[in-house]
């Protein structure tokens, strides 16, 4: 197998987000980070195991379904809301879900404006790019095994080199679908769950996770479940 037919097997089409950069417009459609911007009527933000408020995190519209995964051909809108305590420290890294409230629309036709802001981020709006040459990181990142399997091989002998040959462009930033881009070896939450995006660290949203560390979102299509992974540097 050769690298251009490698290359074509691992590439996945992503929706990847540039933070500012342009006036808000406050539209319906707008993704943001550090704020969620749209609601339905008697939605409230949701409170933590401790009974309070939790931050807001992102607005993450899905405008163009060819750019995204499988898993939200009937979502529309994405918000997300992170719990005060993963500020606080003692931080459960098994269960990272416990700090996370991710809402799904199906539809954009019954929301209302809001604007609920993230005391520790400065709050952005999003610009959607669609890529479609997302590959894999190497550790763990989601190649197939009898990819990877050759792809080692050919690496042993001399043929390919995996990030001059095969990746053309890796992208860290927030991002619907493609692949995780770990910051170590990763982690996976088996096949029912699809790893479905991405939220990083932010320098002009000042938003650090950790030490430039990212969340992972993976999602169960059949019980409308979502798991959360964090890494960092």
């Amino acid at each position: 197998m050769k690298s251009n037919e490698i290359k074509r097997k691992l590439a996945k089409k992503a929706t990847i987000f540039h933070t500012g950069g342009r006036r808000p417009t406050n539209a319906l459609g707008e993704s943001w980070i550090g704020s969620v911007r749209w609601k339905l009527e008697n939605e409230e933000i949701p409170l933590d195991d401790n009974k309070r408020e939790m931050l807001p995190l992102a607005t993450i519209f899905i405008q163009n379904k060819q750019y995204a995964p499988k898993a939200f051909d009937e979502i529309s809108l994405i918000t997300i809301f992170i719990a005060k305590n993963f500020y606080e420290g003692d931080i459960d890294w098994e269960d990272m879900g416990k700090y996370f409230t991710i809402r799904t629309y199906s539809t954009t036709k019954d929301l209302v404006q809001c604007q609920w802001n993230n005391k520790y981020i400065k709050s952005f709006p999003l610009t959607e790019e669609y890529v479609n040459n997302d590959y894999p990181v190497w550790d763990n990142g989601g190649i197939p095994n009898d990819l990877f399997e050759m792809i080692c091989k050919m690496e042993d002998l001399g043929q390919i080199d995996y990030f001059e040959d095969i990746v053309e462009k890796r992208y860290p930033q927030h991002k619907i679908g493609g692949y995780p881009c770990f910051c170590q070896s990763g982690h996976w939450f088996g096949e029912e769950y699809e790893y479905v995006l991405q939220i990083s660290s932010d320098e002009k949203a000042k938003f650090n996770i950790m030490d430039s560390g990212k969340f992972y979102f993976y999602y169960n299509l059949n019980n409308n479940d979502w798991k959360v992974y964090c890494d960092f540097y």
